[in-house]
């Protein structure tokens, strides 16, 4: 049921060279296109097709082939204040071991207990052959913000007209007192005041 690596897809790297000899070490410097949805999907990732530069250290170990590398490439998202394009460059780290098909039969370093959780996360080697492009995912996404922003002191959008409030520093609305908001539409007669008044005035004079 596996898919087979296909040496021909650029995330995918050969190790024959290494030989299977401890201490062995091989660099590697490979432009790649990324691949679909690199990133926080809706929030910010590296454009499908935008030019990764890796940079890989692969040295021979006993169990396997230890890759350590860089990813340095173009990011762009929306900012989660003020919702305007956010553009910059990321550089992510890496290191994650790609153990031989028979390194548990070489080796004694496994705890029996936790064979099958071990299982899920080792990364094996196929014909000298290994795909980066899960340990280019999570890393990738490690170094992303989850909440990424234009500039460190965005002040967001207004909450009552959405004007993005960096435009216009001043930017403000009247605020009227909810307490006193059912008396402003209510208006006095002043005949009726005045009347009212007259009409006082000779009570308090028959008194």
């Amino acid at each position: 049921m596996n898919t087979r690596l296909d040496h021909r897809n650029p995330l995918v790297f050969d190790t024959h060279e290494l030989g299977r000899r401890p201490g062995a070490m091989k660099k590697v410097a490979r432009s790649v296109p990324a691949p679909d949805d690199l990133g926080i999907a809706d929030v910010i990732g590296v454009p499908k097709g935008a030019t990764v530069e890796l940079d890989l250290r692969l040295e021979s170990v006993m169990e396997g082939v230890l890759v350590t590398g860089t990813a340095h490439a173009p990011v762009t998202g929306e900012c989660v204040r003020c919702l305007e394009p956010v553009e910059r460059e990321l550089d992510a780290e890496f290191q994650e071991m790609f153990s031989y098909p028979d390194a548990d039969t070489r080796t004694a370093r496994r705890d029996e207990a936790g064979d099958d959780a071990e299982d899920e996360d080792t990364l094996v080697l196929e014909d000298d052959l290994f795909d980066l492009e899960p340990v280019l995912r999570d890393a990738v996404v490690l170094a992303l913000p989850m909440q990424p922003v234009c500039r460190e002191d965005c002040a967001g959008l207004c909450s009552t007209c959405g004007a993005r409030l960096a435009d216009d520093p001043d930017h403000h609305h009247a605020v009227t007192d909810i307490r006193w908001a059912a008396l402003k539409d209510l208006t006095v007669d002043p005949t009726t005041q005045q009347n009212g008044a007259g009409n006082g005035s000779d009570d308090d004079q028959e008194k």
